[in-house]
């Protein structure tokens, strides 16, 4: 069993490229998929496809062509890196050996544990099935992306990774996490604050991001309502990220009006990229 790997780009920097190193050695295949506008260097290798898009045409379909392309070259797992991700040691290796030991006939991906600044604390199983996942640093099944489908494109950013992990519990496929392998994820700007003895996660997303969020949420949440209600009620909830926007972010009013552009083109049925 072999395994290849994709690592979407968007403008990265020399250190986000350097990123490759930690995982190049343990995959048969590496796409780079490059979402820029202008191509960026990188270093030759034959194990290495570089596909420029001359366009940001979004992570959903950036992931789709490098699954296409392992598909095509007969890979049936799939390593999917964002560029600002590392692994350390050799825990690729490691993931990869313990998927080729173990039956996986019902698992749709394997992830480490990512670790994030967000105030979530580690399990202590060795092994557990979340409902979802962070798309970066997960090892994708493709015999079931096959069957269900691949990412949703008309999304183009935020929500496709959760999408995608309800879709495997729609038709009966799990996430397995290996919690003794973890990532650091790089979320952005992400803080805490305490408001009214209530402590809030201010994202400090720009006000595309916030678009899409609040619009995605609300499709998701409109098809797996009945696949995981209470994740789904959970997701839409945007009280708290109207608080942190008014009172401790910045670009304020664009940030409020992406969230009704957001909510009027759900209703409209709207997808795609934000064209207001």
């Amino acid at each position: 069993m072999k395994l290849a790997c994709v690592v979407v780009w968007y403008n990265p920097s020399k250190k986000e490229k350097e990123n490759i190193k930690t995982y190049l050695k343990y995959v048969d295949k590496l796409y780079i998929v490059d979402n820029s506008e202008h191509k960026n260097e990188f270093s030759k290798n034959k194990k290495v496809k570089y596909i420029f898009n001359g366009d940001n045409l979004g992570i959903a379909s950036a992931l789709n062509i490098g699954a296409k392309e392992a598909i095509e070259d007969k890979f049936d797992w799939l390593l999917t890196m964002d560029q600002d991700t590392s692994f350390k040691n050799d825990d690729v290796k490691k993931i990869f050996e313990f998927i080729q030991e173990n039956d996986m006939k019902n698992i749709g991906i394997v992830s480490p544990w990512h670790d994030t600044k967000l105030h979530i604390k580690k399990p202590k199983e060795k092994i557990d099935y979340p409902i979802d996942v962070m798309t970066s640093g997960n090892f994708l099944n493709l015999k079931i992306y096959q069957k269900i489908g691949g990412f949703k494109e008309e999304y183009f950013i935020d929500g496709v990774d959760i999408e995608y992990c309800l879709r495997l519990k729609k038709y009966n496929y799990k996430v397995m996490r290996l919690n003794d392998y973890s990532i650091k994820h790089n979320l952005g700007n992400i803080c805490y604050k305490h408001f009214f003895k209530k402590e809030l996660l201010c994202l400090n997303h720009n006000y595309l991001r916030v678009y899409y969020r609040v619009r995605n949420y609300n499709y998701i949440k409109q098809e797996y309502q009945q696949v995981a209600p209470e994740f789904c009620n959970i997701l839409v909830k945007i009280k708290a990220l109207i608080w942190c926007i008014i009172f401790y972010e910045d670009d304020k009013f664009k940030k409020i009006k992406s969230i009704y552009y957001a909510k009027k083109d759900f209703k409209h049925n709207v997808y795609g990229k934000y064209n207001h």
